[in-house]
């Protein structure tokens, strides 16, 4: 029959059409921001920096390597590397950073500075409702406002946040290990160290 495809189309159109109105699965435009959409874990806006405990500056896991502001191919990360030194969660000091700021005015979200970290101290926000009347200060955010709880990270990526603590807690566990085993040793060596002979005593005649 002549214009049989056009008729399946303009059926298919109606249906899709009218059937938004009694099924809500099938409607196509979300009323934001009285409505949202879940968030999917995969979603990544803008980069956060991860902390573990409860001081954010203690607990921050970037040791200032700038892998991630040499890899950043848009260069939106600008690091100052400490001139001292803290402990990170193993207990082994390590250099931090004095500022680190990103540009998100910049930032393509392409999340590579993710990817270079060695220490799983740099992921992906979804936090996209960033805007501003400041074009400039605004959306220079510095490591203070970067930085989130590894709880929130937990809550927004736990596949990916679980993993990462796996990870972490199994390093921590062989650092203790090693610790002890260290500790062990020079109790050991200590043990088998016969005691020095007393000394001789002098009679005055």
């Amino acid at each position: 029959m002549l214009g049989q495809g056009i008729l399946k189309g303009l059926i298919e159109t109606a249906r899709n059409f009218f059937g938004s109105y009694v099924n809500k699965d099938r409607l196509t435009t979300v009323q934001f921001p009285e409505e949202r959409l879940p968030q999917i874990e995969a979603t990544r806006d803008f980069p956060l920096l991860v902390y573990d405990g409860t001081d954010w500056q203690q607990g921050l896991r970037c040791v200032a390597c700038l892998i991630c502001e040499k890899a950043c191919p848009p260069q939106c990360i600008f690091i100052e590397k400490s001139t001292d030194k803290k402990p990170d969660a193993t207990g082994k000091p390590q250099f931090y950073p004095a500022r680190f700021d990103i540009d998100i005015s910049v930032c393509m979200s392409c999340q590579i500075c993710v990817e270079v970290c060695p220490f799983d101290a740099i992921k992906m926000d979804v936090e996209f409702e960033l805007s501003t009347t400041d074009r400039f200060g605004g959306l220079l955010l510095d490591k203070q406002q970067l930085a989130k709880s590894n709880e929130y990270y937990n809550r927004i990526h736990p596949t990916e946040a679980g993993a990462v603590d796996a990870a972490l807690a199994d390093e921590r566990a062989k650092a203790e290990a090693k610790l002890r085993q260290a500790a062990e040793a020079k109790a050991a060596a200590a043990a088998a160290t016969p005691p020095p002979p007393p000394a001789e005593k002098t009679v005055i005649q």
